[in-house]
């Protein structure tokens, strides 16, 4: 059989065309020597660095929607329907124990605290020319909280666009999505010097109490119940995040499902995470990363993550004062959604000033305030902003 060279030397002309597709797929590989030799967010960074890879090789018939692509199935399946960031959130919930915060319900302030860099953020992106569903898409990014970022960036960016007649726009979703990721892995980098440029060394090294009251089994089965009416009365574009949330975490309490509970925390996460990643990487295309848009979200990203984090700080300072320097102002820094890498590196820090500071669970009560207090923050986004463009 005689195959012409021109159908042999298909992809690599394709690619020659194309250089953008070289750089991304440098890109992907950068994503992967984080998930692997730094082993940063391995098991996002990897599928997603994969992802880009695959999207960007010549004629790719896994992105493609005419040859029903692989790619193209799981975006449309589990990220164009939000069903992805869902079932990672039951599984997140399936692992959160919500007694630190319900001992001590003072860290739910800390939680609100961490969320300020949303609403700055989304205020500087319209400054800088970002119409409103793109500035509230890129303000989520200081959730860091990559599920909570993806199911907002991609109802606006996706819905905001067919409803307003306009081409949906999956691949700055996409790049929201590796952004908040990617800043959410960097916690032990970016965190650090911001909480100790806005403490001193006497408020790092204050030493907190824990003597918190019981926490009833019957508070701990209603919590996620009570959660789950409230906010998707208050907040209804919210209901579906923090539904699968509190799902998980009720599972997680109600003891009587098991197998239910440790399937979420384990095999339905970790196959939704990988989906999810493929997914999220095969939006990456050269034609929707490589302009000036990037670079902004970027830097828009970085600030808000700054943003949520001094603020959280700042606030924990407040607290130092009026509790007559009983709290340490390090744990609210804690207050992102960062669920548990803020509340460790809270105590690490803790820790380097003084061996003896224990005040991880005190971090972990406002871990737990800044998941809950993202999920929120996501829906009251929703909430202004769909209705203000027609959604």
């Amino acid at each position: 059989m005689n195959i012409p060279i021109n159908e042999l030397m298909a992809g690599l002309l394709d690619l020659l065309q194309n250089p953008g597709n070289i750089v991304m797929m440098v890109i992907g590989g950068v994503l992967l020597y984080f998930a692997i030799v730094k082993e940063y967010e391995p098991s996002l960074l990897l599928p997603i660095g994969v992802g880009i890879i695959i999207a960007n090789l010549p004629l790719s018939a896994m992105i493609d929607p005419e040859e029903n692509g692989m790619l193209y199935i799981l975006y449309k399946a589990g990220v164009a329907t939000e069903l992805f960031p869902l079932l990672i959130f039951v599984g997140v919930g399936a692992m959160m124990d919500f007694r630190p915060l319900l001992a001590q319900p003072v860290f739910a302030l800390m939680g609100a605290a961490g969320q300020f860099g949303i609403f700055g953020t989304l205020i500087l992106a319209i400054l800088l020319g970002f119409k409103l569903p793109e500035a509230a898409s890129i303000g989520i990014i200081g959730a860091i909280d990559g599920p909570t970022s993806i199911y907002v960036a991609n109802k606006l960016l996706v819905e905001y666009p067919t409803a307003a007649g306009l081409p949906a726009n999956p691949g700055m979703a996409g790049i929201i999505a590796v952004v908040a990721y990617s800043y959410m892995s960097l916690v032990p980098i970016i965190q650090p010097p911001i909480m100790r440029l806005l403490t001193t060394r006497e408020e790092r090294r204050t030493h907190m109490e824990y003597a918190p009251r019981e926490v009833s089994q019957l508070a701990l089965v209603m919590f996620p119940i009570i959660v789950t009416i409230a906010v998707g009365i208050l907040v209804p574009q919210a209901a579906p995040l923090i539904a699968s949330l509190m799902l998980g975490n009720l599972m997680r309490e109600a003891g009587v499902v098991e197998r239910l509970s440790k399937a979420s925390q384990n095999e339905i996460i970790n196959i939704a995470t990988l989906f999810l990643g493929l997914a999220v990487g095969s939006t990456m295309t050269a034609h929707s990363f490589l302009n000036w848009n990037t670079l902004k979200i970027l830097g828009l990203g970085l600030i808000a993550f700054g943003l949520d984090t001094a603020a959280g700080v700042l606030f924990g300072k407040f607290l130092y004062r009026v509790s007559g320097k009983k709290i340490n102002p390090l744990v609210g820094a804690a207050g992102i959604s960062a669920f548990p890498m803020a509340g460790r590196l809270v105590q690490k820090l803790a820790n380097e000033e003084d061996y003896s500071n224990f005040v991880l669970m005190h971090a972990m009560g406002a871990n737990t305030a800044g998941q809950l207090g993202s999920v929120i923050a996501g829906g009251v986004l929703l909430t202004l902003v769909l209705p203000m463009v027609g959604l």
